[in-house]
């Protein structure tokens, strides 16, 4: 197995995105590209990590693997690579150990500790969603900063017109809402007016690695879970969430 990134920039967003919720997981690498999909150890929250094969300047594997990895320890890493690297992963036949090289103004060979996880295949929640929001992440970062200030839980909910941010607490109330009109909000369609509530810290996990004029989607249906997603160059990210049901 060798894969060759020209630049190791995504992948290294992609990395810190996915430990910012996963502590461990496989990798999974077929002839399409190389996927990841886990849920958090409290499993209220799922990832599901593609990126396509044409992604990479070289992409050769004999048949399917699973490289199961720290993916904290992999984040430490990666954060070491400069912004233009390439970066070479590579495995040799019955190794326990992924090599993976940095390639700049120096050579940097590391070679990573394989783990031996337990798995099962993970379904994406099947969910017919009431709406649908296109809007620029750093509207909704903006907004659930706000809301940190208020509450440790925030409703996210569509009207007709608007997408807004909700959290209420014994320090106050935020209301954050962005119209159809303005610029931030590309696109909205909704189906029903719906809203549910979710951990704050959660979904500003899932937006971490997110640049501010990043297009985030996110689809809603009324106390089910949020589906939250974005492009990190060519790699996609897709979050669910389960919401916390309000009492």
């Amino acid at each position: 197995m060798r894969l060759v990134l020209e630049k190791a920039d995504v992948f290294r967003k992609s990395v810190e995105a996915l430990n910012a919720l996963i502590d461990e997981a496989y990798f999974i690498l077929t002839e399409k590209g190389l996927s990841l999909k886990a849920t958090d150890p409290s499993q209220i929250s799922m990832v599901d990590f593609q990126l396509d094969k044409g992604a990479f300047k070289e992409f050769s594997i004999d048949s399917q693997e699973k490289l199961g990895l720290d993916l904290t320890y992999l984040n430490q890493v990666m954060s070491r690579s400069k912004p233009n690297d390439s970066v070479v992963l590579e495995l040799e036949g019955g190794s326990a150990l992924l090599k993976l090289v940095f390639a700049g103004d120096s050579t940097r060979t590391f070679h990573i500790p394989l783990l031996d996880l337990s798995s099962s295949e993970l379904p994406n929640p099947r969910i017919e969603f009431e709406a649908e929001v296109r809007v620029r992440a750093g509207l909704v970062v903006d907004g659930l900063k706000d809301a940190g200030l208020i509450s440790t839980h925030v409703t996210l909910g569509v009207a007709p017109d608007a997408f807004y941010i909700q959290a209420k607490s014994s320090k106050g109330e935020l209301f954050h809402e962005i119209k159809k009109e303005k610029n931030g909000l590309q696109d909205l369609h909704v189906k029903n007016e719906c809203r549910a509530m979710f951990h704050l810290d959660y979904l500003s996990d899932m937006l971490r690695a997110a640049g501010s004029d990043n297009e985030l989607v996110l689809k809603l249906k009324a106390n089910a879970p949020v589906e939250v997603s974005y492009k990190l160059g060519e790699a996609r990210l897709t979050y669910f969430l389960a919401p916390r049901i309000e009492s």
